[in-house]
């Protein structure tokens, strides 16, 4: 695993003598001015580091071009110096010249202060290079980084001096933009700048458009938009209770900024009882971005290796931070079964992701919903991976009341001409999700007839619908069974 690069440590790396270093950069611009700024003032007697790529060479340099006479000017300088490399990447896998001229370099000692830096977007090293390599990482910029860099240019431009005239007005902007690159910060204030009436709610708007996109272009991981909120819930009392008192000890305030964000929670249970409107309440409620990140695709391997995939999901996340990171059927991606037949590559993504799961430093708040829980290996259930682990079950009498109250409200039709008791004892069995589509199914019925829903519309719905307690009687027997006393239960009168 890469470590993350940062002024300080890049500088004693250089400082130290590490000859050979790659960066996993997806802004080469930021990287190269990290690396400068170390070089000009971390590092004494340093020169500015020199710049290599395959187009241009070396500039000023005659004959550079090509990727080996660029390594031999660069090895050939005398004193200390910092030498940047930003396509050598694309060269080095099919060229045993490049790989032993490397390994040579490496392999010499020689005063301290002379390192070759490789720049690309992932740490795609030759196997026969690989141990003589330090791997830094030039992950998202935080929120110290988005504020400076606000600052300095809000300094030297009167547009943005207008639009950023308040302390709120960063702060509203830095969270904003945390999970994107400075790039895309920086075209989102260049859009405002030429857009008529462009505010900070323009910028602000603009930058969660573009969020979207970056995180749909991952394929593993999606911007949930979310309006959802606890009245949404039909009972979970147990649920609800749970948020409460974090609230009650943190403040609604406190956790919204991440100060003393718990851990996550896991939501297992029958399915179409709530689990996903449960993990976008706690979004709602506590006013965080709502991330779903797809185990599935992540195993695939479609959007590059299981493992860096992983990884870069996860990085996303704390960059994101303060946020709710939502792992939806999370069998799907981690189970018994998978983890058996695919061996060492699942093994690994397992691994990063249970240490992640446990050491992470950033608030991310891990919401994992599950169908079949008894799926997933021992080691994701234990204590210490999640606050708690809840069983969400059929909905009891009193539930289904509000569940039925809650849709009718939902199409705009007042409760009172319906008998909510009689339609609450009626979809006994029925799980949530089934009871919104007979509401819905009944009122789809009335208005092709062109008249009011009525009683009777939601009774026939009902009574043509074969809920899942009745197909699949079996499985839910066990996964009840499973969870007796192994989680707790979202509310107390289920399943009357």
């Amino acid at each position: 695993m890469e470590e993350p690069l940062t002024l300080s440590n890049f500088s004693q790396q250089v400082a130290a003598g590490t000859p050979l270093i790659y960066i996993s950069t997806d802004n080469e611009s930021r990287t190269e001015a990290l690396i400068t700024r170390s070089a000009l003032h971390a590092i004494k007697g340093m020169p500015v580091p020199q710049v290599w790529n395959c187009t241009a060479g070396v500039p000023g340099q005659d004959k550079t071009s090509d990727p080996l006479a660029g390594l031999y000017w660069a090895i050939e300088q005398k004193g200390p110096g910092i030498f940047i490399f930003k396509d050598l990447n694309w060269f080095w896998h099919d060229n045993p010249y490049i790989q032993r001229t490397l390994k040579d370099f490496a392999a010499v000692r020689r005063p301290a202060g002379k390192t070759l830096v490789f720049l690309g977007p992932k740490p795609d090293i030759p196997p026969a290079l690989r141990e003589d390599f330090l791997l830094l990482d030039h992950g998202l910029p935080d929120r110290k980084e988005i504020q400076v860099f606000l600052e300095k240019n809000r300094d030297r431009d009167p547009f943005l001096n207008q639009l950023l005239a308040t302390e709120e007005d960063i702060n509203r902007l830095v969270v904003a933009a945390q999970g994107l690159d400075l790039l895309n910060l920086d075209r989102a204030l260049r859009l405002a700048r030429v857009t008529k009436g462009g505010g900070a709610d323009d910028v602000i708007a603009a930058l969660f458009r573009t969020k979207k996109q970056v995180l749909r272009k991952s394929g593993i991981m999606e911007f949930v938009e979310n309006d959802v909120t606890a009245d949404h819930l039909g009972g979970m009392e147990n649920l609800k209770s749970w948020m409460g008192k974090r609230e009650k000890a943190f403040g609604a305030e406190g956790l919204a900024s991440g100060r003393n964000l718990p851990r996550g929670v896991l939501v297992m249970g029958i399915s179409g009882c709530g689990k996903s409107l449960f993990v976008k309440a706690i979004a709602a409620r506590w006013h965080l971005p709502l991330i779903r990140l797809d185990m599935a695709t992540v195993y695939e391997g479609t959007f590059g290796s299981p493992e860096s995939s992983l990884r870069k999901a996860c990085k996303t996340a704390e960059a994101l931070s303060p946020c709710v990171l939502w792992i939806d059927e999370m069998e799907s991606g981690i189970s018994n079964q998978g983890f058996k037949a695919e061996g060492g590559s699942a093994s690994r993504v397992l691994g990063y992701f249970l240490t992640w799961m446990q050491e992470k430093r950033h608030p991310v708040f891990v919401a994992a919903t599950a169908n079949a829980i008894e799926m997933l290996p021992a080691e994701v259930l234990r204590k210490g991976r999640f606050d708690e682990i809840f069983y969400v079950s059929l909905p009891g009498l009193a539930e289904r009341e509000e569940i039925v109250r809650i849709h009718l409200h939902k199409r705009d039709f007042k409760p009172d001409p319906f008998d909510i008791s009689m339609l609450a004892h009626s979809v006994k069995g029925f799980s949530g999700a089934e009871i919104e589509q007979a509401i819905a199914s009944a009122s789809f019925e009335a208005l092709s007839q062109a008249r009011d829903m009525t009683q009777q519309d939601i009774m026939e719905a009902i009574s043509r619908t074969v809920p899942l307690s009745v197909t699949m009687a079996d499985q839910i027997k066990k996964i009840e069974a499973w969870a007796f006393k192994r989680a707790v239960p979202a509310s107390t009168g289920a399943g009357r």
